[in-house]
């Protein structure tokens, strides 16, 4: 089990915790971006991260929770990330905007509402890189997991190997020692506060050896 941690939760020190984590076990750092407008909360524009992130070492995943998705990949790009992901409730037409992250050369992934049906993004799942399914309503860290997620994770993690596709399917939200133990079908999850609040090795090593 691959883990992305998110930094949302780290209130001080970011530029700290990032570092903590480029000496730690974690596969990713995953950048929660919002905009007010999408959900209501309003986390960071890319020139707010950069000093945070001037000795960084690991891959960036960097999830989109915003509605104009275009002007966020063409600034965030600028942070090199490995992986953008937008929300498929936020654009209308989800292979051009797929299309347009590729051409950058970065990743292109494609994330879903608890609400959002999983056969929804079928018909885009070959061109994606990676699948975030949102176990907790965007917006907000430290929400309990929604166990409806299980289901929407093994559904896809079947159709992915019925169709022998390769893109990374990715859970995210209320991730932590238990919950870890629902989504083993899974490849990745994305964990904050259970790593950002605790031992941040001792807790990634816990969720990969899960």
């Amino acid at each position: 089990m691959k883990v992305a941690t998110s930094i949302l939760s780290v209130k001080e020190n970011i530029k700290g915790s990032i570092d903590r984590l480029n000496m730690s076990n974690t596969d990713y750092i995953h950048l929660d971006i919002m905009d007010g407008i999408f959900v209501e909360n309003i986390t960071w524009h890319a020139n707010e991260l950069i000093p945070y992130l001037s000795n960084n070492q690991k891959p960036l995943d960097v999830h989109l929770m915003v509605s104009n998705v275009k002007s966020y990949v063409d600034e965030f790009k600028l942070l090199n990330p490995e992986t953008i992901v937008f929300h498929y409730e936020a654009v209308d037409d989800i292979d051009s905007m797929i299309n347009y992250i590729k051409s950058l050369g970065i990743k292109a992934g494609l994330a879903i509402k608890p609400n959002t049906k999983i056969e929804e993004i079928y018909t885009y799942l070959p061109k994606l890189d990676e699948v975030i399914v949102m176990s907790v309503n965007p917006g907000l860290g430290g929400q309990e997991f929604m166990m409806p997620s299980i289901d929407k994770v093994n559904r896809l993690k079947e159709y992915k190997l019925n169709n022998n596709l390769n893109f990374i399917i990715n859970v995210d939200g209320g991730i932590n020692n238990n919950t870890i133990k629902l989504v083993r079908s899974a490849d990745m999850v994305v964990s904050g506060s259970y790593v950002t609040n605790n031992n941040y090795e001792e807790s990634i090593n816990i969720l990969k050896s899960e």
